[in-house]
């Protein structure tokens, strides 16, 4: 018996917007291919091949799939694994030729690269060395030998523009993220172990509209906040405690980012004025954000405002990275990006304030830059969350 292969989960007119807008995305690289004298472009980065294809849940972990892109044609290779769920997603109707032969990725795209008589074919840096070795074994045996000039994270520049479709993802994102942010503060009790915290705060956001996570979740109490990227333990949370919450929820494979830091009981005054410097940074540079404002100039102001407050030393990671498909990403406000931010990208803003053996503070909003300014996507306040004990 034949077996059937069931429709995209979303409604009709939004998989062929969905389309519509994979399908700009592709015109977009080939213009950038046509500018290049690429005839063709080989990819196998999973980020770049779910942007391009619009497969939404099928990527994961593996590289598993490689893509071949020419002027007018586009093919994808996979195998049984993923094979029925791209079909899914994408309709047999779909302009990727999708193909599940049993064979190497290397071979596949020698024998595609032969097929469409390409003699440029651009290949992106974060391929690994042996594919790469075995692609050109794979060229030779056929007797081609294509130029395969590199690709420095061109792709990765056109997805720092967002579509309306992937703010809405990045939006719904957040939306989960923010209510588990609610449930958690009515959640924590002293005594809780960070452990504790984590799963319960994971657990909402899986229960509540969650495909997965962004990353592993900090939950960071007392001296361990002063470890930006502390990992959860054993530690039991107690009265007076600062504890930095910095987690996201995954939708549809778009990514959200939030940090908060509150306190159980009321807070010292030592911690209220840290709090205090580090919610003027973040709100300063906010301010600041606009349509091609400079990443770095951004992330210096951040520094000017810690820095004048006497914090400067207890301040050294960037203000902010971009986020979408990938939760780390182009472009960002941080010292090494000298160069425009364009509207449509999203970016977080992050300053902190580490003080070690004693607390961490961290305030962080992901959101949208537009040509009048920074459209945060999160709607938890920027107030000290006091929990009561």
């Amino acid at each position: 018996m034949d077996s059937v292969i069931s429709a995209p989960r979303f409604p009709q007119e939004d998989h062929m917007a969905h389309e519509d807008a994979c399908a700009r995305r592709v015109a977009r690289l080939r213009e950038l291919m046509g500018a290049r004298g690429h005839d063709a472009v080989v990819l196998r980065n999973n980020p770049d091949l779910r942007w391009l294809t619009g497969a939404r849940g099928v990527f994961d972990d593996e590289v598993a799939h490689t893509a071949l892109v020419t002027a007018d044609g586009l093919w994808l290779h996979t195998d049984s694994r993923y094979y029925n769920s791209f079909m899914e997603r994408l309709g047999e109707d779909s302009v990727w030729q999708l193909d599940k032969e049993v064979v190497t990725p290397a071979d596949w795209a020698a024998a595609r690269i032969l097929a469409a008589r390409a003699r440029v074919v651009a290949i992106e840096d974060t391929c690994d060395l042996a594919f790469y070795d075995d692609l050109l074994h794979a060229c030779a045996q056929v007797s081609i030998a294509p130029a395969f000039p590199r690709l420095h994270g061109d792709i990765c520049d056109l997805r720092m523009v967002k579509g309306d479709d992937e703010l809405e993802l990045l939006r719904e994102a957040q939306r989960i993220t923010d209510a588990a942010f609610e449930h958690i503060c009515g959640y924590i009790r002293p005594g809780m172990s960070e452990q504790q915290i984590r799963a319960e705060l994971e657990n909402h956001m899986l229960s509540n509209g969650a495909d997965g996570l962004s990353f592993d979740t900090i939950i960071a109490s007392g001296p361990n906040g002063a470890n930006p990227h502390a990992r959860p333990g054993a530690r039991t949370v107690r009265e007076g405690d600062l504890i930095v919450m910095d987690y996201g929820a995954l939708y549809q494979d778009y990514h959200a980012d939030m940090t908060r830091t509150v306190c159980l009981g009321e807070p010292s005054e030592e911690q209220l004025e840290a709090y205090a410097v580090v919610r003027r940074a973040h709100e300063e540079c906010a301010a600041a954000v606009r349509a091609d404002v400079v990443g770095a100039d951004i992330h210096e102001l951040s520094v000017k405002v810690i820095g004048d407050a006497g914090y400067g030393e207890f301040y050294g990671h960037g203000l902010g990275h971009g986020v979408g498909i990938e939760i780390h990403e182009r472009p960002g406000f941080r010292q090494t990006w000298d160069k425009p931010v364009p509207a449509g990208s999203v970016v977080t803003i992050e300053p902190g304030v580490y003080l070690p053996g004693k607390f961490g503070i961290r305030l962080e909003d992901c959101g949208v830059v537009t040509a009048d300014g920074y459209e945060p996507f999160t709607a938890s306040s920027h107030e000290l969350r006091v929990i009561p004990v």
